[in-house]
């Protein structure tokens, strides 16, 4: 399996993170319940970090052999 590869896997498993971040979006603006806010609230915080590193992984893997391509330092040695 070639980086640019893992890189689309990456993208592929972000999918299902984006949509249920939207989902959780759309269901905190309906909710009511101070808990429910809550719970909502914080399962958001859990997922965004886990998508900005699948999106960041998913790039750097697709640009690795790219010339000039800037990669972030939380990935390098």
């Amino acid at each position: 399996m070639t980086l640019t590869q893992i890189g689309m896997e990456y993208r592929a498993s972000a999918e299902p993170l984006r949509r249920r971040l939207r989902e959780l979006r759309i269901a905190l603006k309906a909710a009511e319940d101070p808990e429910e806010i809550w719970h909502l609230k914080r399962r958001i915080a859990e997922l965004t970090p886990m998508l900005t590193q699948c999106n960041a992984l998913a790039a750097l893997c697709i640009h690795y052999y790219e010339r000039g391509y800037y990669r972030d330092e939380a990935y390098t040695l």
